[in-house]
């Protein structure tokens, strides 16, 4: 099977096109022909050759922890799944592949009329995001400050806490993405220094909880701005989060908590900009761009060309 490979650990051109071994499922497993992968900041440390504590990483390594296609093998042991089943899934590597393979406890039912390349970036900022504003707490009439706004967790993150009843959500990202905010429901406000004054003067009452996906310094004006630290959550900034006394989170995507995304999306709850779409020998290019940051929506990776 083709796949986006790093042979090596390194910047973004170590990710190249290669020809892999293609992957059986074993038992309780499923194998997927995919359709699209989402790129995510996740996929790239990895690529850098950073290992989380839970995870081996050996080369050549295909990133890739979300994705949307066609169940085409199943394992022994699995039932209540079909080959031919469209669905979207998660992983913790491999998705930037023509073939993954995965628990079957890790796809859910893809809806006919969501788009492939949505349903392909779908599961893992959806999931993020759900998980950390479900950890922090969203309470009625809340008024909750998401930092980085306007990107595929940020847009996620600001529905939901709408969705699940704040009574403001405070937006950080650049002027330009101002508008697409206003159009998600969000109250923007540009990021950078002075940030901590411009929240404190469009929230006088103050701010309840928060959400950083930007990086330490939007980190520590979230400590300055919620006296509650327990109700701050990070994307990015563990070292910092330790120093300030704010919780960390561990794993928790789930296929019920990806169900709930889905069905939120079905009810025309939560909408996804698609930013771009790479195609698979261009995986390295999408790492380039995601690394920069400050982009509004989601990326993601065309393995079928006509996704």
């Amino acid at each position: 099977m083709k796949a986006a490979a790093a042979s090596s650990f390194g910047p973004p051109e170590v990710l190249r096109l290669q020809e892999l071994e293609t992957p059986v499922a074993g038992p309780g497993e499923v194998r997927v022909k995919v359709k699209v992968a989402g790129v995510q900041p996740f996929d790239a440390a990895i690529r850098r050759g950073w290992v989380p504590p839970f995870l081996a990483v050996q080369p050549p390594a295909v990133p890739g922890n979300e994705f949307a296609g066609v169940v085409d093998q199943i394992g022994d042991r699995v039932t209540g799944v079909e080959t031919g089943t469209e669905v979207i899934g998660f992983s913790t590597l491999g998705a930037y592949a023509e073939y993954v393979v995965v628990p079957a406890d890790q796809i859910v039912p893809k809806p006919a009329a969501m788009p492939w390349r949505i349903a392909g970036g779908f599961s893992g900022n959806g999931q993020g995001a759900h998980l950390a504003l479900s950890n922090m707490g969203v309470h009625q009439g809340d008024t909750i400050l998401i930092n980085a706004a306007a990107g595929a967790l940020g847009t996620f993150a600001v529905q939901l806490a709408l969705k699940w009843g704040a009574g403001r959500v405070i937006g950080t990202a650049s002027e330009e993405n101002h508008d697409y905010l206003r159009s998600l429901g969000a109250v923007p406000v540009t990021y950078g220094e002075g940030l901590v004054e411009r929240v404190r003067a469009v929230a006088p009452e103050g701010v309840d909880a928060a959400l950083d996906a930007a990086g330490p310094e939007a980190l520590r004006a979230s400590a300055e701005l919620v006296k509650d630290r327990t109700r701050i959550r990070t994307m990015l900034s563990f070292d910092e989060a330790r120093e300030l006394g704010i919780p960390l989170f561990g794993p928790g995507r789930s296929q019920s908590r990806l169900q709930s995304l889905v069905d939120l999306w079905e009810e025309g709850g939560i909408t996804i900009h698609i930013r771009h779409a790479y195609p698979l020998a261009e995986a390295a290019e999408a790492h380039r761009v995601v690394e920069g940051g400050h982009g509004r929506g989601k990326m993601v990776i065309l393995v079928d060309d006509e996704a």
